[in-house]
């Protein structure tokens, strides 16, 4: 893959993964995954780990959301929002570890049609990893500004849900991405060579 196509793959500026990176796709639908012979527990795992990380992203967006309304007080809103932020930026890391360190390299050495398709999610992950150090940073200072006079905790709020929400969104393509590719390589080839 060339520079110029690579940078037209950059995560948040793609559509979707392209048919020749996600070459297995169509002779795997998304709708038919649960119900092919060579669905099994790795396929099931990753899928609500996905979900999982996608409850977790909307539930976090939800309490800030409650604060942002007036909801919830700043007291409440920081009894909900830090446990449930940490453990979703820990889950979220510590997924894309293992995949990286696991996972992706075991796919590579499955297909050399995948190398590609792998390239691109670790340097999603790269990008990803980028925008939550940055919303870490966001979040606190915003929690520093709770206690602050005045509007600074709506600046805060404001500024944290700018980066919480291009996080997600983020996070959202890839993980739609990574299913795309994951998964009918799964199907494909079977999950023995992975485990």
């Amino acid at each position: 893959m060339n520079d110029t196509s690579t940078a037209a793959l950059r995560l948040g500026d793609r559509n979707g993964l392209p048919d020749d990176i996600a070459f297995l796709r169509a002779n795997y639908p998304r709708g038919d995954w649960r119900t092919h012979a060579n669905f099994g527990r790795l396929a099931d795992f990753w899928l609500q780990v996905h979900a999982s990380l996608r409850h977790e992203g909307s539930e976090v967006s939800r309490i800030m959301h409650a604060f942002r309304e007036r909801q919830l007080g700043g007291e409440q809103f920081q009894r909900a929002f830090v446990p449930r932020l940490n453990g979703f930026l820990q889950h979220l890391d510590q997924h894309h570890r293992i995949e990286d360190d696991a996972y992706f390299p075991k796919f590579r050495q499955l297909d050399q049609r995948l190398v590609t398709g792998f390239d691109l999610l670790e340097s999603d992950h790269a990008l990803i990893h980028h925008q939550l150090v940055t919303t870490v940073e966001h979040a606190r200072g915003l929690l520093s500004a709770l206690s602050s006079p005045g509007d600074a905790a709506r600046r805060a709020a404001d500024a944290y849900t700018g980066e919480a929400e291009t996080l997600l969104d983020l996070l959202l393509k890839h993980l739609a991405d990574e299913e795309d590719l994951v998964i009918p390589a799964m199907l494909h080839h079977g999950e023995r060579p992975l485990i």
